[in-house]
């Protein structure tokens, strides 16, 4: 903070309390006070209060603080847009729709909560001021919204070019979340992710670069299955993002037989999935995979004439198959312990004997919960039940555990077979991405916009939110609950089993602190220490009536080292 003298033309120069501040590598200042009709006195022993900054601080009947304000995480998160691009990349002139757009973003990695609520939590920060959005209404924010929707197909063509090339790994997948109400016409009874019985679901789909990163988001009826939203992202990766060479990744569930035989009709367009779990029985019994395969290796290629001009990779994961196995049995377990509770009622209905019909509705039940039906023989009769373990079954299975088969139609010349199987299992970091949006930091969930616009927007701002949140955390990972070698480790490392915790990562967990002996945050922890970084409105109390100015909470070493990391300290 300074005075400045700033020449007038005929007139007296004008006198100005000044800040100078950083904003990517150039050196900006912004003016706090107009000093020119204060006493020549008071602007010299104010000039001489700044110098000797101690003194201000040590005296504290110079100035009163009239407000304080959480500040360090909108100026770390604005701070991370700016030098993303992103507000560029939504729209290249400012104007008052992109800043309240920046403001939901932004609110939704600081406070995630409902659009009237972010006109009301944005005041209690200073992300209103940054932006100038302190006197929005909450139908400004929908009229931002439309606006922001009618430019989404611009935006994420401009992530793509940014993040995407000729050839490059595209990760896809597949999610939903619940709402609340019946008006949006999106809504629909489908395949409910989040156990929410009763309750209709939206889905959506979400393409990323092989590193994870989100590039697009497309929204569909909660009544559309994963394999048809398959043909839009083809079309959207070679019609608006002009590539014509990528690999696809999917799961069994996006690319069954039909998906893939219709991607066949793209020529360039390559895909990475995995076989069901009847398709690896089907190559067992025809003996294309033999599982003496795995005596000496855990991956292996194979071929079948059932899969022309692709590759097949066998994989064994004991520590899957010994998971698997705890599991089978767990549900066993319980599947006999609720029929057991069945034969229990049979016993005591002595008056009303249960039916066949009766008895056979409760055990279907079961059987459906479990999923276990294939590993029990059952007997129903009138006011009988009986039941034994499929032993053969439950062994044939058994022998197949911790056994799965990628499949591609990359030559081995592009790719190997290693580097296939890890590319497969980079879907995880989908995974996370619905992990940040539903649960953790941006809750997508609950949605209630009643119109269909105004879904497809709400869901739009989340996903740039997280495209923040991923850079965010790749650059804070030395003071995260990430490990920081375990990309470079995957890399290296066999792909079929887990992945190892390297040595620092286990240090960083146990310890609870960084090598510089700082406190490891999870990345909502972070932004709360962040947020106790404040801006502090004050002013002179020597002065009746004097102008306001600025000051800011001194950082901690948390702080400090955040900025640092996010390559925003000053």
């Amino acid at each position: 903070m300074y005075i400045e003298n700033v020449p007038n033309r005929n007139s007296n120069p004008a006198i100005l309390l000044r800040e100078s501040y950083r904003e990517g590598n150039k050196v900006r200042k912004r003016t706090l006070a107009n000093l020119t009709k204060w006493p020549k006195a008071l602007v010299d022993k104010l000039r001489i209060l700044i110098k000797n900054k101690d003194a201000v601080v040590a005296d504290k009947s110079n100035f009163i603080v009239e407000q304080s304000l959480p500040h360090g995480h909108v100026e770390a998160v604005l701070g991370t847009i700016r030098k993303l691009n992103l507000d560029k990349i939504i729209f290249p002139t400012p104007c008052r729709e992109l800043n309240l757009v920046l403001a939901m973003i932004a609110e939704r990695l600081i406070h995630p909560c409902s659009k009237l609520a972010t006109t009301r939590l944005w005041h209690t920060t200073t992300l209103a001021k940054e932006l100038s959005v302190e006197d929005t209404k909450v139908d400004e924010l929908y009229d931002a919204m439309d606006w922001l929707l009618k430019r989404q197909n611009s935006i994420e063509q401009k992530l793509a070019a940014n993040h995407l090339a000729e050839n490059s790994l595209v990760l896809y997948d597949i999610s939903s979340s619940y709402y609340e109400g019946r008006t949006c016409p999106l809504v629909q009874f489908g395949h409910n992710r989040d156990n929410k019985k009763g309750l209709p679901i939206i889905v959506y789909g979400v393409l990323t670069d092989g590193d994870g990163r989100p590039i697009s988001i497309d929204v569909y009826p909660g009544n559309t299955a994963d394999p048809a939203t398959v043909a839009d992202q083809v079309e959207k990766v070679r019609n608006r993002f002009k590539l014509s060479q990528i690999v696809l990744v999917g799961d069994r569930g996006l690319l069954p037989q039909t998906q893939i035989d219709k991607l066949k009709d793209y020529p360039g367009i390559g895909w990475i999935s995995v076989l069901k779990s009847s398709a690896i029985k089907k190559l067992v019994e025809q003996q294309h995979l033999q599982l003496s395969l795995f005596d000496q290796q855990n991956i292996a290629e194979i071929e079948s004439p059932d899969y022309p001009d692709e590759r097949l990779i066998a994989c064994y994961n004991p520590f899957l198959a010994e998971e698997r196995k705890h599991k089978r049995l767990a549900l066993l377990a319980a599947t006999e312990k609720e029929l057991n509770n069945i034969l229990t009622q049979i016993e005591r209905r002595t008056k009303t004997p249960l039916t066949e019909s009766e008895i056979g509705i409760k055990v279907g039940k079961i059987l459906n919960k479990y999923k276990m039906a294939k590993h029990f023989q059952i007997i129903i009769k009138h006011n009988f039940l009986k039941w034994e373990r499929n032993e053969q079954n439950i062994n044939n299975e058994q022998l197949l555990d911790g056994i799965y088969v990628i499949r591609t139609s990359g030559s081995s010349q592009k790719i190997s077979a290693e580097d296939t199987v890890r590319s497969y299992k980079n879907l995880s970091l989908v995974e996370r991405a619905f992990r940040c949006l539903k649960g953790i930091d941006v809750l997508i969930r609950p949605i209630r916009h009643r119109t269909e616009d105004h879904v497809r927007a709400h869901i739009f701002i989340c996903m740039l939110a997280y495209y923040i949140e991923w850079h965010m955390r790749k650059a804070l990972a030395p003071i995260l609950f990430h490990d920081e070698e375990l990309e470079l480790n995957k890399k290296i490392s066999n792909p079929v089993t887990p992945a190892q915790t390297s040595a620092s990562a286990k240090i960083k967990k146990l310890t609870k602190k960084t090598a510089e002996q700082l406190p490891v945050h999870s990345f909502e922890t972070i932004v709360q220490e962040l947020g106790t970084k404040c801006r502090n409105r004050c002013s002179f109390k020597f002065v009746e009536g004097s102008p306001s100015f600025y000051t800011y909470t001194e950082l901690n070493p948390v702080q400090k080292k955040a900025f640092q990391l996010l390559d925003l300290y000053p």
